[in-house]
């Protein structure tokens, strides 16, 4: 079986090389990681070249004209890891806000499930200590009761950006029907998800905050993924589920 763990990078140089050594170090067999770079000014896409000189056929980078988006990113690196043959997609940061060590539990219960959830907000989830009361409130609010409210999701991180995937799920949600970019590329997998009838489960994460850098998510961005939310329930009013396309064919 080969999982490959998808990692976008943007000015991510000094966090790069310790999170793929922490990946290679679960000794998880089969595994794979791609870097999408979106032409770090950093020398994050060097360090990536680097990486894969160093690890041949183990590492995998793909470089980018220019700060492109999370969400075609991933799109692009799912499209990758399918066509290279994995069986298992996961995808992540590589600002270690999501722990390498909770790889082997995706792993476990990816082989009852369509998607494993890496969750801040189920019964165990946590948040860093550091966030403020206005960033967590905020954070909970967009995922517990905005996606919830609009979309019907019941999945409590709508937002969650840590998941393992099978390549069967990702096949049928059927790459083209994703749009959207930043940040609420996550709402819209999440609502396709499940309704396209495939199950998804939560397990409880601690979230960490960046050990390096700055964060991207900035408060024009958390608005922006706010609005677009409804564009995504729009854009896929008439999709049906898997069952309801099979009662009418």
């Amino acid at each position: 079986m080969k999982t490959m763990v998808v990692i976008p990078t943007y000015n991510e140089a000094d966090n790069l090389g310790p999170i793929v050594g922490e990946l290679f170090a679960l000794d998880v067999e089969g595994l794979e990681i791609l870097i999408v770079d979106d032409n770090s000014p950093d020398g994050t896409g060097q360090i990536a070249d680097n990486l894969a000189k160093r690890y041949p056929g183990r590492v995998h980078v793909i470089h980018r004209p220019g700060k492109l988006g999370l969400g075609t990113a991933y799109v692009q690196g799912f499209r990758f890891a399918l066509d290279q043959g994995a069986d298992y997609i996961i995808q992540m940061d590589a600002d270690f806000s999501h722990s390498p060590s909770y790889i082997p539990k995706f792993l476990e219960l990816i082989q009852d499930y369509d998607v494993v959830i890496g969750s801040r907000y189920v019964r165990g989830g946590r948040l860093d200590e550091q966030w403020s009361f206005g960033r967590y409130l905020l954070s909970w609010w967009a995922n517990s009761v905005w996606a919830r409210l609009i979309l019907g999701v019941k999945v409590k991180d709508a937002t969650a950006g840590f998941k393992c995937w099978r390549r069967e799920t990702l096949e049928g949600i059927g790459l083209d029907r994703i749009h959207s970019n930043g940040y609420v590329f996550q709402v819209e997998m999440a609502y396709l998800t499940e309704r396209l009838g495939y199950r998804p489960i939560e397990i409880p994460i601690y979230f960490e905050d960046r050990r390096i850098g700055k964060s991207k998510m900035t408060m024009s961005v958390k608005l922006e993924a706010a609005w677009r939310t409804w564009e995504v329930r729009w854009r896929h009013r008439r999709l049906r589920g898997r069952e309801d396309r099979a009662t009418q064919a």
